[in-house]
């Protein structure tokens, strides 16, 4: 994820990708996402083991700014917001654990 100016990225695990970033958005959290305003949804993966998905999320976190960005922009190039696309895509509660890039 990150802020409406694409400067402060976040990455992040989650059991439920549409509740989180909803939960980011209207800044239930108080914490790094609330502090710089990270409520774009940018990029994400999913995977349906949460050792898989920490192990992942630790491995990003490690990369560099440039190598986040490369990333990003390998899917989404214009860095729109996929939380619409998510939501639609995804109605109702999801049965597979969903984690998600908050870069």
């Amino acid at each position: 994820m990150c802020n409406k100016y694409n400067n402060v990225l976040y990455v992040g695990v989650t059991s439920n990708l549409k509740r989180r970033v909803k939960e980011h958005k209207d800044k239930i959290k108080i914490g790094f996402t609330n502090k710089y305003n990270i409520n774009k949804l940018v990029y994400y993966e999913k995977d349906i083991s949460i050792d898989v998905c920490i192990k992942r999320e630790k491995q990003i976190k490690k990369w560099n700014r440039a190598k986040k960005i490369k990333i990003i922009e390998s899917k989404n190039k214009e860095w729109t917001d996929l939380y619409k696309k998510l939501w639609n895509k995804y109605q109702g509660p999801s049965s597979r654990l969903e984690w998600v890039k908050r870069t």
